[in-house]
Order: structure tokens, then sequence, then C-alpha cells
């Protein structure tokens, strides 16, 4: 390690490069002058090379012995820390600015109130930094930065594990700021039995919902989606309560009530994580199962299956009998191949939900 460092158009200097100078001036060997300030050679040559930082005790021995104020060195040391630690800024953010590249600031700006920044990267960088609350956007590289990837960390390029891990950043800061009481799994499974009452009240499901698995120490956030992100949903363990998010990216009742069930069957079953598209793996199916089953009871779902009739009427009658969203039984004819997605009249059965998911 040298005892200065330069870095473009600045120079740090450590206090090494100038206690070298005086040594060099006075004749003596480093042992010799090691021993007249009451060190070690190896201590005197670790701070020469700029490896050590001068204490308070070097400082007070070095003004005694050269005539310099204590100050004096104490300054020097300050000065080069700071620089060096400016210098470390500076190319953290340029590793920030590679990392921006996947990020579309007009998602924050547009969803979260960011202000207008057109043109100003690093101004922008630093506006997303605050907002997503972390000391670099780097951090968004690492798999599993805030929560397991499960089975798709392998295949995920780092775009993907970005935007992934800036979905759950988003969620995981919201549910930090909303106060709630420890997890509590039988009330929460009360409360899932509730939030399958609601399929068919597409105005007001989503914050009777919320405010249901609150009381179970569930925080439940839908976020916008950012686009590239291929997630699905993902929960996390925050303290002794847990967050559920989904995107708004599935807000037709057929998909977005299997990704809400779908993320409530991992709560159940104890694994935490982030879902994304098409992946498979014991985790997921199971997480499946849970969402297929709660929303459609498989006894019934077999006994319609067996009437073999699959029309506009059949489904809207079936979708009563078990109080659901007609919309979610067509998903789960159309995801099972038993009919095709052709049919304009059954199409109409799928309700697109509107929702309000930033966070402003």
């Amino acid at each position: 390690m040298s005892n200065y460092m330069e870095y473009h158009d600045k120079i740090a200097f450590h206090p090494g490069y100038y206690i070298k100078e005086i040594v060099d001036e006075s004749g003596l060997t480093q042992a010799d002058f090691a021993k007249r300030l009451d060190t070690t050679p190896k201590n005197l040559s670790l701070l020469i090379r700029g490896e050590q930082s001068l204490s308070i005790d070097i400082a007070m021995k070095l003004s005694r012995m050269v005539g310099t104020s204590i100050n004096y060195w104490l300054k020097l040391q300050n000065t080069y820390d700071a620089l060096i630690a400016e210098f470390k800024s500076e190319e953290v953010l340029a590793e920030e600015r590679s990392v921006f590249k996947y990020f579309d600031y007009a998602y924050f700006r547009e969803n979260y109130g960011l202000p207008d920044l057109s043109g100003q990267i690093d101004e922008q960088i630093k506006q997303v930094r605050e907002f997503l609350h972390v000391a670099t956007l780097s951090v968004f590289k690492k798999k599993d930065m805030a929560v397991s990837f499960r089975n798709a960390a392998e295949g995920l390029t780092e775009e993907t594990t970005v935007k992934a891990n800036v979905m759950v950043q988003i969620a995981t800061n919201k549910a930090l700021k909303t106060k709630v009481s420890g997890f509590h799994k039988k009330e929460f499974e009360r409360a899932v039995s509730y939030a399958l009452t609601l399929t068919k009240n597409h105005e007001e499901f989503y914050p009777l919902i919320r405010r249901a698995f609150l009381d179970a120490g569930v925080i439940f956030v839908i976020l916008p989606n950012i686009s590239g992100s291929k997630t699905n949903g993902a929960t996390k363990k925050i303290g002794d309560s847990i967050m559920l998010m989904v995107n708004d990216r599935k807000l037709y009742a057929d998909s977005f009530w299997f990704t809400l069930f779908h993320e409530i069957g991992h709560i159940m079953n104890g694994d935490y994580g982030i879902s994304f598209e098409e992946e498979r793996g014991v985790q997921e199916d199971a997480a499946d199962r849970f969402a297929e089953d709660s929303l459609i009871p498989a006894e019934s779902y077999r006994a319609f299956l067996a009437d073999k009739e699959f029309g506009l009427y059949a489904i809207r009658r079936f979708a009563d009998q078990i109080d659901r969203d007609p919309g979610i039984v067509l998903g789960r004819l159309q995801n099972d191949g038993i009919i095709g997605t052709e049919d304009a009249a059954l199409q109409s059965l799928r309700s697109k939900y509107k929702i309000k998911t930033s966070l402003q």
C-alpha cells in the first residue's frame, strides 16, 4: 500500500508520507528513528507505508520530537481520510451508474412523487437511493439481498435480480412504516377465509383484506409493477410480522387471486421469498396447490368437471355455488386446458381491478 493515493486530478497524502520525509532528512535509520519516537520499528514502518492510521499517541510523540502541534498531525490524518472517502464515493457512484441503466426513473417519479430531473442522472441516482434507503444501488445486484430467491437464483440475469430486489425493498420499506402486531397464524387463517368471501367485491376488497391481514400480523402490499422484474409476489419476515407483496401486473380476478393465495400458501408453509414467473420446485408446487384448493375446493371442482358443461351459464352457476368471482373459475379451466381463450362471451367473465398501488 502506498502512502499517497491519486484519483483523477487529486492526490491524498497519508501522514506517513511526511513522516518518511522527516526520517530521511534526519539521517537516521527507521529503526533508530523509531527508538527516539518511543515506538517499534514495525509500527513506524506500517505508518510510513500508509498501512496504519496515525494514532493520537504517535501524533503527540511526533509533536514533542519535531516541534509541531498534535493538531497538525491529526489534521493530516483527517484530510487524508476525507479524501479517501471522497475517492471511494466517486468510485461507488461510477458503479451505481452501471446499475442505474436497469432503472426507469419515470417509475419512481410517477408512482412515488420523486422530482422531475430530466437528464440529471447522478441526481436521479441520489433521489432513488434515498427513496429506497440504501447506501448504494449496487446492493441490488446481490441475490438474496433482502429475501430468498428460492430456485430461480441461478437462472436470473443481473437486470432481473436488481429489479426484483427493488420491488421487495419498496414493499419492505412500506411495511416498516406500518404499525402491526406480531404474526398470529390462527388469526391469519381466519383472515384468509374472510378474504375468500370478497372475490366478488371488486371495489373494496383491497382495504378490507389489508385490514384483516394487519390484525393477524401480515402487511399486505400491492405495488406498481416494475417491468422486467418477472416477479409475481414476495413474502418476508419483518421482526415478528410478515410482509406479503403482489404487484399490479396481474389484476384480472383469476390471476390476482391465484397470485395472492399462492403467496398466502408460502406463508402457511413457513416459506418466505420471491415468486418468479414460471418458477417450479417443491415449494412453488405446494403454494400452487394451496391456491387452487383454497379458491376452488377440490371436491367441488371435480364434480363440476364431471358434468362436462363449461358454457357461460354453467360457469356462473358453479361460481355462485362456491361463492367465487366467475373469472376465477374461468381462469382455472383455461389454466387446466379444459377450455380455450377464443370464446369472447366467456372472456367477458374476466374482471380487471383498478387499485391505487403507489405509496404517495
